[in-house]
């Protein structure tokens, strides 16, 4: 018989483990225990984060793949290509609730440029000055997705200073709480989203760990992917301390490109070489411009793909009298796709 269409070939091959509907057969008729991860296509939550690159690495290599079970086999000798893409259209057809930004969407995470997908994630940041005065500094953020465009967002600054007299000091900085909403996400190519923050003084201002103040911090993010697996992101907006003796208002431009590479088509570790530009200026009268740039990448430390790092250097381009070079990296975990010691 000649499969067709994405249903006919699902229901020829795969509704033996999958069901009827995508949600995945009982265990009564399966006659083995269903793996932990066993996937309900139904589940708008979980079936539009993925790319459709891996639903058909899955499809072609088998589950082990990515870092999944065994238990799903490679059907790369029994389906085409041309039907493998067929039953990946239906199966991502069995969302059936608008709204919901796909997988395609989620790009590669630039060191200092936020993206607009929403996300659940831990995220552990750290710049270390490479000249003048001696600094570590970074951030444990926290991301977590509300249903299909939100995101509320927590992270706690930390830092450590060398003072005049060589002796580091440490302590944590002003905390902050920020939510994120997609406002618009078209197809695979463009999504783009606005933030809110404020961050409290929590932190030592006479020691250099805080503001002082508390801070609003109102952004506007983009997303956009272009031919070949290259992307630009952008996060533009502005800072709004609420006493401006202790600080001043502040736009800021962040901006990131890149283009993903993939071992063995699409299958294995992604690398992705990016390049940011960083703008800052207070707004007052006479103030300039502060330009960085960031030569950068990110690499995927697993299988599932769901544990990254990134590492980069920030270099100021103008103004860099008191602005020194850091080295600048972080650890990812999506905490969604699984546990930390999973899909390896």
């Amino acid at each position: 018989m000649k499969l067709d269409t994405g249903e006919e070939i699902f229901k020829a091959a795969c509704i033996g483990c999958h069901g009827p509907d995508g949600t995945g057969q009982p265990e009564t008729i399966l006659g083995f225990e269903p793996p932990p991860a066993f996937p309900d296509f139904t589940d708008c939550n979980g079936s539009t984060r993925e790319r459709t690159a891996d639903w058909n690495a899955i499809i072609h290599e088998g589950g082990p793949v990515r870092g999944f079970s065994e238990i799903m086999p490679s059907w790369k000798e029994a389906l085409t290509d041309e039907q493998i893409t067929k039953v990946v259209g239906f199966l991502r057809s069995r969302c059936e609730e608008p709204g919901w930004p796909l997988g395609e969407l989620n790009l590669p995470r630039a060191l200092f440029t936020e993206k607009a997908f929403p996300e659940d994630e831990w995220l552990l940041t750290t710049a270390v000055n490479t000249n003048g005065s001696g600094e570590v500094a970074g951030a444990l953020i926290y991301e977590k997705r509300l249903g299909r465009r939100g995101q509320l967002e927590f992270a706690a600054p930390y830092a450590f200073l060398q003072d005049a007299d060589k002796g580091w000091d440490g302590g944590i900085g002003d905390l902050v709480l920020g939510y994120k909403q997609v406002l618009f996400a078209m197809g695979t190519s463009t999504i783009l989203s606005a933030q809110g923050e404020m961050s409290v003084p929590t932190g030592n201002k006479a020691k250099g760990f805080g503001s002082g103040t508390t801070t609003f911090e109102t952004f506007v993010l983009l997303g956009q992917n272009l031919p070949r697996s290259t992307f630009f992101q952008i996060q533009t907006g502005f800072e709004l301390p609420t006493d401006r003796t202790k600080a001043s208002n502040a736009y800021v431009f962040k901006s990131a490109a890149g283009k993903m590479f993939t071992k063995n088509g699409g299958v294995g570790r992604a690398w992705t070489p990016m390049v940011e530009f960083i703008g800052d200026r207070d707004l007052e009268t006479g103030a300039r411009t502060n330009w960085d740039i960031v030569p950068e990448m990110q690499v995927t430390l697993n299988k599932r793909q769901h544990v990254r790092i990134g590492g980069g250097v920030r270099t100021p381009l103008n103004n860099t009298a008191g602005r020194p070079t850091q080295l600048s990296f972080y650890v990812l975990w999506d905490f969604f796709d699984g546990g930390l010691r999973e899909g390896w």
